[in-house]
């Protein structure tokens, strides 16, 4: 099997796991304090849209990003396992407390053990991850701008969303926490 099928079948695992993830975890009422205002609603679509913008750029447009660069898929498929290891991790890590859209729960706690000792979004790291692998599998410029930009700035959103709630459910703790942990990437932001 060659690269561009593992990277295909990465990409098909990946989308079910969302899709699992999206059912299985949403907070509905009664199941605790939803706070999303709409953030789920504008990061998915715009992850489909970027991605699919982004390989219809690759297929359409000439690939020059690192022309005859063999070894760009290999760093493509490095990026996007551990994206997904470290998705998979944090949201595991989390447990009940997850949501696929932006809510409390009265059983809730702070974590920051683990993934969520080096950044406050680690699931949101590794998507960022899966999409730089993503963008570079276009082998164009503009579609790797066009996968990563829009879906940074809605994971941005999301981010904002997320931590005016956790500021609003947990107080002092989580200005804290947010003090001496970055949002994404350790050490830097």
């Amino acid at each position: 099997m060659n690269e561009s099928a593992i990277f295909n079948l990465l990409m098909g695992a990946w989308t079910v796991s969302e899709i699992l993830i999206l059912i299985v975890t949403r907070t509905r009422r009664g199941g605790g304090r939803v706070r999303d205002r709409g953030s789920l609603l504008i990061l998915w679509p715009t992850i489909v849209l970027s991605i699919t913008a982004g390989f219809w750029i690759g297929e359409r447009y000439p690939h020059n990003m690192f022309v005859h660069a063999a070894w760009l898929m290999s760093v493509c498929l490095g990026l996007f396992v551990l994206g997904l290891a470290i998705r998979w991790a944090a949201i595991a890590t989390l447990g009940r407390a997850f949501s696929a859209n932006v809510a409390i729960r009265d059983s809730q706690t702070v974590h920051k053990t683990g993934l969520f000792a080096l950044v406050r979004h680690p699931s949101y790291s590794g998507m960022m991850l899966i999409f730089v692998a993503i963008g570079l599998a276009t082998r164009n410029w503009i579609g790797l701008g066009v996968v990563v930009v829009p879906t940074m700035a809605a994971l941005l959103y999301r981010i904002h969303v997320e931590e005016a709630a956790l500021v609003e459910a947990f107080g002092s703790e989580y200005v804290s926490y947010s003090k001496v942990t970055k949002r994404l990437i350790p050490g830097v932001y």
